[in-house]
């Protein structure tokens, strides 16, 4: 990316990746539920950008259709199916997270670090714009994490699950300039399924307890 269109595709490629962190971070800084689905469908547009502008620039049109899969799936279809979930209780919040707010954005300073820390071979060898985002996506993927066991509504433990396919995806993309077609479509397929399932569990489990915070599920079961 020497050139000016190539400039403008490194700003637009970082513009996107760190709208992907972004997002990240404010997943696990918010707490209501209805909020953190607008804030993936989000993460999903501008995953779907990165792919995007990678395709334009390579030419590649198996990357430019990868990118119309993200944009569908992952900023489309997967935020309905949870907006589905959450459609009922709108205003629900995460009240009692095992990690509170605060001190999760401490951790999840400390899990960018030791991303680009972790990273800083991978960052070297393939150098550019594409290498030094790849912490980017390492650091999305360990927030996933992160929001997946950290707190207690099912709900957050399904966008947890979806940040880090989101972190790995962005990876994929910045490492390989894409991955094959099949194997994105495969992934996303694989997501919008699970996601779907998911959905179906969380309104049975709302329609029969009433609750989808796993930990009164626990005491209703002790």
């Amino acid at each position: 990316m020497t050139a000016a269109p190539g400039s403008l595709a490194a700003s637009l490629l970082g513009l996107g990746a760190g709208a992907v962190l972004v997002c990240a971070v404010m997943v696990l800084w918010r707490g209501s539920t209805a909020a953190v689905v607008r804030v993936v469908a989000l993460q999903g547009l501008a995953l779907a950008i990165v792919a995007a502008v990678l395709g334009l620039v390579a030419h590649d049109v198996g990357l430019l259709v990868t990118a119309g899969i993200v944009l569908v799936v992952k900023a489309g279809l997967v935020p309905r199916l949870l907006g589905r979930v959450v459609r009922d209780n709108p205003y629900g919040r995460e009240t009692r997270p095992l990690v509170n707010f605060p001190a999760s954005l401490v951790v999840a300073a400390g899990l960018t670090f030791l991303a680009y820390g972790a990273t800083a071979h991978i960052v070297a060898g393939i150098g550019g714009t594409r290498g030094h985002l790849v912490p980017i996506g390492v650091a999305t993927l360990l927030i996933g994490f992160l929001v997946a066991v950290s707190r207690r509504k099912a709900v957050f433990q399904i966008l947890g699950i979806l940040l880090v396919d989101n972190g790995i995806a962005l990876v994929a993309f910045l490492v390989t300039a894409g991955v094959p077609l099949l194997v994105e479509l495969g992934v996303s397929l694989d997501v919008f399924l699970a996601v779907g399932v998911l959905q179906v569990l969380a309104v049975r489990m709302r329609a029969e307890f009433g609750s989808l915070d796993l930990d009164e599920l626990t005491e209703l079961h002790d």
